[in-house]
């Protein structure tokens, strides 16, 4: 089993640079390993390489990221020159996730037509294939079917400096593609429909999870024990009345408290019993990376102090 980590994601606007650069030091103080930007169009949230570069600027030791770039509306060549940089910016800090692209407002806000989920995620294989490719330092050609280049190349990394790359998915075909190319493969919710919703909570209990990583496991092989398999939660609540809010909350979406706790994405309970049940499930699914999100990082800091070093 790998050791845990966990990181946060960002997911309310800070009013400044200043704010978000100070979010990620508490962050890094309380000893979380990494911090995530969005990358959504319209709307205000900050743009993830901009932020990204203050945020490496402002922090000694934590990485960053974000969850996740959508690959239609940034070519490889153009992102690898853009991550490279920022790489070299953060003494090698960079987490970087990528994705086949899946809000339709995203879409919509751009202009971009949304292609079928198996066009997307082929395109995205094949830029995957391209960024590893440029990030080993020499010149690179490609010629498939949606991107073709020759001599292509950014700047150079040092050794030791290259991002590492996460890449995540809810359906079969996109884990795959996670399994085959990912440091670290998120396990997802199935993000199909183009948004969230509460008919997403048919497919979010263990019995979907189970067949999830059994996915994985097929595809991953001996590269199992190598990769850091990340879960980005769906609620993490910490405190002594945790569970009774999550009982409140559960009927809404149509089950029960004790069914809402049993979904692997959901943590809930006090500090030891939400380091039980994240223990329990690294032995039971192997996640041993955990993502919460920015509302919950204090609440949540106890719990990553309880389990340091495991």
């Amino acid at each position: 089993m790998r050791h845990l980590r966990f990181g946060v994601q960002v997911s309310e606007l800070t009013t400044d640079i200043e704010s978000l650069v100070k979010l990620a030091q508490r962050a890094e103080a309380l000893g979380f390993s990494s911090i995530f930007l969005p990358d959504h169009l319209g709307g205000d949230q900050w743009s993830p390489i901009s932020a990204l570069t203050a945020i490496a600027l402002g922090t000694k030791e934590i990485s960053l990221g974000a969850l996740v770039f959508c690959n239609d509306y940034r070519h490889p060549v153009v992102l690898a020159q853009e991550l490279a940089c920022l790489s070299v910016i953060s003494s090698g800090r960079l987490e970087f996730g990528l994705g086949a692209g899946w809000m339709k407002a995203d879409y919509e806000r751009a202009g971009i037509a949304m292609d079928s989920p198996s066009k997307r995620i082929a395109r995205l294989e094949e830029a995957l294939i391209v960024m590893k490719g440029l990030f080993l330092g020499s010149a690179f050609s490609y010629f498939g079917e949606y991107y073709q280049l020759e001599n292509a190349s950014t700047i150079t990394i040092p050794e030791g400096m290259a991002p590492k790359l996460i890449v995540g998915g809810g359906g079969k075909k996109m884990l795959e593609v996670a399994s085959r190319h990912g440091d670290v493969v998120g396990v997802n919710v199935n993000l199909a429909s183009g948004a969230v919703g509460p008919s997403l909570v048919a497919e979010v209990g263990p019995n979907a999870f189970d067949e999830k990583l059994k996915w994985v496991n097929s595809y991953m092989g001996d590269r199992i024990g190598e990769v850091d398999l990340q879960c980005l939660s769906f609620i993490a609540k910490v405190g002594p009345d945790a569970n009774d809010w999550i009982d409140s909350m559960a009927p809404a979406f149509g089950i029960s408290g004790k069914e809402a706790r049993e979904i692997p994405i959901v943590l809930s309970g006090t500090v030891d019993q939400v380091a039980e049940t994240i223990l329990a499930r690294r032995r039971e699914y192997g996640f041993n990376y955990w993502v919460i999100h920015q509302n919950e990082l204090e609440e949540f800091a106890p719990v990553v102090a309880a389990l340091q070093g495991e």
